[in-house]
């Protein structure tokens, strides 16, 4: 079921870039884009620290 929502709630971002009525806009698709992928980078790096401070 997840994959299905997944697969639907997938957005062509060059489209919408295309499409964007001014720089800002653009902007927000772009950061809007990337904030997922930030987001697992943090938390796997908290998932380490926390990790290596429970092992000493």
């Amino acid at each position: 079921m997840n994959l299905l929502i997944a697969i639907v709630q997938q957005v062509d971002i060059e489209e919408k870039i295309q499409n964007a009525p001014d720089k800002g806009y653009e902007i927000g698709v772009f950061i809007g884009s990337m904030l997922p992928f930030i987001n697992l980078v943090a938390l796997a790096y908290l998932m380490y620290r926390y990790n290596k401070k429970r092992n000493q």
